[in-house]
């Protein structure tokens, strides 16, 4: 979907460590070097520092070999402006990453090694960049003429060149030997007595492009070298391009490089440990016990009587645990039915209201079955998970990996995670370390499932969360092509549960297909507001709701505030206008990258960012505690919408506020449908709103919410027909 198109790239700003094959020569065995030592160029996409004391290159592409002294003079070490001594062979501080005074560096002067680093050269933007740079390092324009990389090295396929005597090893005073190139201890990190660079006498030449390269190699638009033979990218599994060929980075024939691409993000792994794992989530509230008396619609072949206890239901010891170090007490009416439907190993379709805990109706269940009969845990390049977790947004898929993982705490089951805006090799290396439950967009699971990197031969249980927004996006297709995969277990093989807020007699004809004689669960009024929200529709026209919105901000100094409105561009200027009134604020859209919607959702959850301005990718799932405050700045389209984004605060029975300026001259379709929303939750309805707007229909209205199983009157006319496009320029996945 839209951005998994980069994202199987894989970079990271840390080197890599390459096992290199020692040469021999005159003076013996080569001895490898340390990755990142300084004495060798790591940064450079090909090409390095030199190797061992003995022969004369590595059978390697673009990796120095050994040699006598052959790579001439190492040149002069330098300081930076810092005050920290470095190499000759660094082109930018270690410590303070400032480039080095006068240019590039690179390997020593010319000898067997070649030139060590070539001309810098000016992008088009004004800005210069070293030799080895094939992209401007700040537009990520190309280099112009073809990929940098110094000239010719001397090695076969043409490495870099020899790299002198290594020096003295010294021994620090926690007891490690370390090399002589090294600075600091590679244990404890002491800096090495006497300060500064003491590696090798002589530095080895620069690497060059892989001139010698043999015809039909190519590149991968990851950076990645390949040999002529492989069909997929050796570090990324990046399919190979049609007509790809010819050399690395160096060459001219390289894979053209995409400067629109943004870097790839590597995730942060989640922080597994006790504290972190149940200090977060939403502690029920007062009006919790209000519950006991919501309707709850059962439907279906010989449903199973709701549990009163989490104790009552027969769950694995471990889990009971976990739920009470969550500070689950009881469970909500959702979790009362849905629970002992999945345990008895039921098809579920689950509509409740938003901040109901559906997640744990559906994980619960699932996750005793996988501790009563374990499966055998697959590793290795395709990985074999027995559950696969489908949400329509990136967010929220990481919420309920979050949430995964707390009930799974101190047990065998492996989590994955999958996503998009991230990178699929970060992702592959959990995966082929083993995995029980994978919790993915449906763009990366249909992208991971066809290059092999799972099958759904194991799979046991199919959950799709938020499934009548999946379906409504468009993901129809995805689904169908998941559901009816080769090695997907049939309908009768596997369980499968849907749930969502809201689902609509279309959906529910859509979901029918992939279920076998389902129990449809219907909890309060479906499509509703909370009762535990208390909701304000004030009338704002478009030229006053900045004024108004800063009003409302100050009136009451809080934070736990989400800004809904219609548009990126809107999400970012009203973000800015609230920063230069000091108010701090962050935003969330799909536009951003990955790193920076997680990093804004962050601060918003410790409240380093008071206010987080948002458009409908942070409407559905999302559960931040202590949100006090949800102001539609711009109301939506669809009523659902409405109901999903305030949804977000008044959770679990606590208390909550929305706001929502309401335009007449834009907002007069959604007007009878906001009057029926407010009289279901016993709000008081404005003035305005009951002679305002002609269109709505009552939306969504009544069963067209999905409070009524289809199944019991098939030929009902569906009575929505909404397109359901909330953004038209989101990317959800």
């Amino acid at each position: 979907m839209g951005d998994d198109n980069w994202d199987d790239d894989y970079t990271s700003s840390a080197p890599v460590a390459v096992a290199t094959m020692p040469s021999f020569g005159s003076k013996g065995r080569g001895i490898p070097a340390p990755v990142d030592d300084g004495w060798g160029d790591d940064t450079s996409y090909r090409g390095g520092g030199g190797g061992g004391r003995g022969g004369f290159s590595s059978s390697r592409p673009g990796r120095g070999g050994g040699g006598n002294r052959s790579g001439g003079d190492r040149g002069e070490d330098w300081s930076c402006s810092c005050g920290q001594s470095n190499f000759a062979s660094r082109f930018k501080c270690f410590k303070c990453s400032e480039p080095k005074p006068g240019g590039g560096g690179g390997g020593g002067s010319n000898g067997y090694g070649g030139n060590s680093g070539g001309e810098n050269w000016t992008c088009s933007c004004g800005v210069s960049n070293f030799a080895s740079r094939f992209k401007c390092f700040k537009c990520y324009e190309p280099k112009p003429g073809g990929g940098g990389g110094a000239s010719n090295g001397y090695g076969s396929r043409n490495g870099g060149g020899g790299g002198g005597d290594r020096g003295e090893d010294w021994t620090c005073s926690c007891g490690a030997s370390n090399f002589a190139s090294r600075f600091k201890c590679f244990k404890c990190s002491e800096p090495k007595p006497g300060g500064g660079s003491n590696g090798f006498s002589s530095g080895g030449g620069g690497g060059g492009d892989r001139g010698n390269s043999k015809p039909g190699d190519w590149m991968c638009s990851c950076g990645a070298s390949n040999f002529a033979k492989r069909d997929a990218c050796f570090k990324c599994s990046e399919p190979k391009p049609e007509g790809a060929g010819g050399g690395a980075p160096g060459g001219a024939d390289g894979a053209p490089f995409d400067p629109a691409k943004p870097p790839l993000y590597i995730p942060k792994d989640v922080d597994q440990s006790e504290d972190n794992l149940f200090s977060s989530g939403i502690q029920t509230g007062i009006n919790f016990s209000g519950w006991e008396n919501v309707e709850v619609k059962v439907s279906g072949d010989n449903p199973p009587r709701p549990i009163e206890s989490f104790e009552s239901a027969g769950l694995r010891e471990i889990l009971v645990k976990n739920l009470k170090k969550s500070n689950y007490t009881k469970p909500t009416p959702i979790q009362k039915y849905a629970i002992p439907a999945g345990l008895e190993g039921r098809d579920l379709m689950g509509c409740a209201q938003t901040g109901s805990g559906k997640t744990a109706a559906f994980l619960i269940p699932i996750m005793h079955h996988l501790l009563e009969s374990p499966g055998e845990l697959v590793t290795g390049y395709c990985a074999q998970p027995e559950v696969i977790i489908c949400a329509p947004t990136r967010e929220l898929v990481m919420q309920i990996h979050e949430v995964a993982c707390k009930y799974a705490y101190s047990s065998v089951l492996k989590i994955c995670l999958h996503y998009g805006g991230a990178s699929s090799m970060h992702f592959n290396r959990q995966l082929e370390k083993g995995c029980n439950i994978l919790v993915a967009t449906m763009g990366r699971l249909k992208d991971i499932l066809d290059r092999g990197r799972i099958s759904l031969a194991s799979v046991r249980f199919v959950v799709l969360d938020e499934a009548d927004r999946m379906l409504d996006m468009g993901f129809l297709g995805d689904i169908q092509h998941v559901m009816q995969h080769s090695t997907m277990p049939d309908v009768a093989n596997r369980q499968t549960l849907m749930f969502s807020a809201t689902f609509p007699e279309t959906i529910q004809k859509v979901s029918g297909q992939f279920m076998k004689n389902y129990i449809f669960i219907a909890v309060g009024i479906i499509g509703g507001a909370s009762t535990d929200v208390v909701q304000t529709i004030l009338e704002v026209p478009k030229q006053q709701k900045k004024k108004k919105l800063l009003e409302l901000l100050r009136e009451k100094d809080e934070d736990g505030v989400i800004v809904f409105v219609s548009t990126i561009r809107n999400a970012d200027f009203i973000a800015c206008y609230l920063c230069e009134t000091e108010i701090a604020t962050t935003s969330i859209h799909g536009s951003r990258l990955q790193s920076q919607r997680e990093q804004a959702i962050h601060d918003f959850k410790t409240k380093k960012m008071k206010v987080l301005v948002a458009t409908a990718v942070a409407s559905r799932g999302l559960d931040i505690k202590g949100i006090r405050h949800v102001i539609n700045y711009d109301l939506p389209q669809e009523i659902d919408e409405y109901v999903h984004r305030i949804g977000r605060t008044g959770r679990v029975g606590n208390k909550g506020r929305a706001t929502s300026f309401y335009d007449p001259d834009q907002d007069g379709a959604i007007a009878k449908d906001l009057v029926r929303i407010l009289e279901q939750a016993g709000q008081p309805v404005p003035e305005f709103l009951k002679f305002g707007g002609g269109g709505g229909g009552y939306g969504r209205g009544g069963d067209a919410f999905g409070a009524r199983d289809i199944r019991h009157d098939p030929d009902a006319a569906p009575v929505w027909g909404g397109s359901g496009a909330t953004e038209p320029e989101e990317s959800w996945d």
